[in-house]
């Protein structure tokens, strides 16, 4: 995959990274670039495809992956990796959609949601219990950060 943002950030900053500050660091020289790199989602998208379903970044779509027959939950491999896409697809919908959402990378890594009043949501964490457990559910995390 070419990543142009990331490898110029890779280049400028060769040998003198501090340990975990990596997508951090990456999110504050070229946040727009991460935004797209998070949204990417490829392994949800084609799991997705493969049910009939196109991912269009909007609510909708949310509401339409809660519908899905869960076969992922037989593969332990695909799971959390199915979660972790779930969880960031969810997030670039709100951010897409909800007025005042963006993006934040903690120190460590970790991508969440912050809405415009403050608040955070880990979406990947979302995600994860999404693909897992099936709640809760997509669209029901999207309305609760909508309405606030």
């Amino acid at each position: 995959m070419n990543i142009p943002f990331l490898d110029r950030w890779r280049r400028r900053h060769a040998g003198a990274e501090p340990a975990g500050a990596g997508l951090a660091g990456a999110f504050e020289a070229d946040p727009d670039g991460v935004a797209a790199l998070l949204a990417e989602c490829e392994l949800l998208r084609s799991q997705a495809a493969v049910a009939g379903l196109e991912l269009d970044d909007t609510p909708a779509s949310l509401a339409a992956l809660d519908q899905l027959l869960p076969r992922w939950r037989d593969d332990p491999e695909l799971l959390p990796w199915l979660g972790n896409d779930a969880g960031l697809y969810l997030g670039s919908v709100v951010v897409r959609t909800v007025p005042g959402a963006t993006w934040h990378v903690w120190p460590g890594g970790s991508a969440v949601v912050r809405l415009a009043s403050g608040r955070e949501i880990a979406v990947v964490e979302a995600g994860l219990d999404w693909a897992v457990h099936g709640a809760p559910e997509l669209s029901q995390v999207y309305a609760e950060a909508s309405e606030a």
